[in-house]
């Protein structure tokens, strides 16, 4: 008993030592105000290029909370969903991103400037979650701390970007689907309350929402304005867009609870959660009080910024967001294709690895 009890305190003496030997960086988890050594201004230079962008544009700050969203969904939120590839086979260039991601732009401004301040300090995977903060903040004037220390991975592969929740998917599917991010049926609802700001294209809807006409779960009238609205040869790639949200598309509220009972929700996975037995409770809480949605929305926005985040020494600061490092410039094999990644090289010109 003597000898398994020194083995059991040598061993437990030993798992300390290995702890205290690897770097700090390496131990550390997502905080509030993990910059502020290191890169004191970083989120006030993101917070001042998503307020220029937005100003400018003001559907951008939807595109910047959906961009964190499909980043956290697809391989964690590790700024995979920024990288650029020439050909064509990354995240960004699958049919649930491409064409309808926006805000990369507002991304790479936020960065050069963070990268002038501080350089190879501020990871791509903070700032866009820094700027889907901002966001919220500008459309719902709802402000929340986040949580930082993420780094930026060094692999993006289109195929994966399939696995995001789709609009065309049921209540069980789309319970599924957030499950597995370890988010639960309430959260997902939570979550899809973003979609009362933003715009849609046509091929996102118009089809599936012929069968929802014929099954009564949308209005006559507002399919029909739909339907005058897109093209009857409404394709991937047709540019036309509409409001998600009908009644205050440029503000982060509750109105879009309150159009689902009204059959106005744009999506057929929108109008999903009202059919459920499980999501309805939750709609009609949420449609009954906006605080009580803002508060739990702000809650799952920074549950949501934790999906398998890279900390430590895992991943790296990319220099240039839509590139990873060519030190650590990798290719994956998908289905026996080759990946490739880009980085700038002399002059601006683009340079495969």
């Amino acid at each position: 008993m003597a000898s398994c009890s020194k083995w059991l305190a040598g061993l437990m003496l030993l798992a300390a030592a290995l702890a205290c030997s690897l770097p700090a960086a390496s131990r550390a988890q997502l905080q509030v105000g993990f910059y502020n050594t290191s890169c004191p201004t970083a989120e006030a230079l993101v917070r001042q290029a998503v307020v220029a962008a937005v100003a400018n544009n003001s559907g951008l700050a939807a595109g910047l909370i959906r961009l964190h969203f499909h980043d956290c969904f697809v391989r964690g939120c590790d700024a995979s969903v920024l990288i650029f590839s020439p050909n064509g086979t990354a995240e960004r260039d699958a049919a649930p991103n491409n064409p309808s991601l926006r805000g990369f732009e507002v991304i790479d401004a936020a960065k050069a400037a963070v990268e002038a301040a501080c350089p190879r300090t501020v990871s791509c995977a903070d700032i866009l979650a820094f700027a889907a903060r901002d966001s919220v903040n500008l459309t719902g004037n709802s402000f929340y701390q986040v949580p930082a220390g993420r780094r930026d991975g060094n692999v993006s592969i289109d195929t994966d970007a399939f696995t995001l929740p789709g609009p065309n998917l049921t209540a069980t599917q789309l319970v599924d689907g957030f499950k597995l991010r370890n988010l639960t049926a309430e959260e997902m609802v939570i979550l899809s309350g973003s979609h009362t700001i933003g715009r849609s294209h046509c091929a996102s809807f118009l089809f599936k929402n012929r069968e929802r006409l014929a099954n009564g779960t949308i209005s006559p009238a507002y399919q029909a304005l739909l339907e005058a609205l897109c093209p009857p040869t409404t394709g991937r790639f047709t540019p036309i867009t509409t409001e998600i949200d009908v009644s205050t598309p440029a503000t982060l509220d509750n109105n879009y609870y309150k159009l689902l009972p009204l059959n106005l929700g744009l999506h057929f996975s929108d109008d999903q959660l009202i059919r459920n037995a499980t999501l309805l409770p939750f709609v009609d809480a949420f449609a009954a009080n906006e605080t009580l949605w803002k508060e739990k929305f702000v809650a799952a926005m920074i549950k949501m910024g934790n999906i398998d985040v890279l900390t430590g020494a895992r991943g790296e600061i990319r220099l240039n967001c839509s590139a990873v490092n060519p030190s650590s410039s990798s290719s994956s094999s998908s289905a026996g294709r080759m990946i490739e990644t880009v980085f700038p090289g002399a002059g601006g010109e683009v340079a495969a690895s």
